[in-house]
């Protein structure tokens, strides 16, 4: 098993990890536009949105990868790359919910794990510490729903291509909504401890 390599190795803003990460960024509001435009009276893009959220999925593997093969792990990219995925995921949400493909219910959970995981990150930053290092968990939840939701959005039609793809896609949206609750509680526990052992540093 690969071992990741999480300790900044480089200062340096452009990077090609990094790139990788703005241009995950750039491609949100392309997703959003593209996936929500029929909601406003224009054509339907679901297949260029699809294509988006496919490149950001490669793009979410690449960075990482990339970074620890060169040693271009940087502070800048350690912050970028959860960044992206969560706006990913919460554009992903807004999109699918607005043209009712994804039911409200299973966005108001994700939702929800996102407010959770913003109320650790909140104490801990009241404490003098910055966000933690993503997990392999959270990167494997992240990696289910990025493949998911394309699927999901493949799947509005008609026909077994569509039809499969429907299927799948739920597949992978309980798998990876476990892994993402699952993610952000041991991501909690690990925050309690770094608080804990603070409070017992000072006693």
């Amino acid at each position: 098993m690969e071992v990741q390599e999480t300790r900044v190795q480089t200062d340096r803003v452009l990077t090609i990890p990094n790139l990788l990460s703005m241009a995950r960024l750039v491609g949100v509001p392309i997703f959003l536009w593209l996936v929500l435009w029929p909601v406003f009276g224009g054509p339907k893009n679901d297949g260029w949105a699809i294509v988006v959220l496919m490149l950001s999925g490669v793009s979410d593997y690449l960075d990482g990868k990339l970074a620890r093969r060169w040693g271009q792990i940087s502070r800048l990219g350690q912050l970028l790359d959860p960044a992206a995925d969560r706006l990913y995921i919460v554009s992903t949400l807004v999109g699918l919910t607005w043209r009712e493909i994804l039911p409200w219910w299973l966005t108001a959970l994700l939702v929800a794990r996102e407010a959770f995981v913003g109320v650790v990150l909140l104490r801990l930053n009241r404490a003098g510490y910055g966000p933690l290092n993503v997990s392999f968990l959270g990167k494997a939840a992240t990696f289910n729903l990025m493949y998911a939701f394309p699927l999901l959005l493949l799947g509005v039609g008609e026909g077994w291509v569509h039809r499969v793809a429907g299927v799948v896609s739920w597949a992978f949206i309980w798998w990876g909504t476990t892994l993402y609750w699952w993610a952000g509680a041991l991501y909690a526990v690990q925050a309690r401890q770094i608080l804990q052992a603070e409070r017992s540093a000072a006693v």
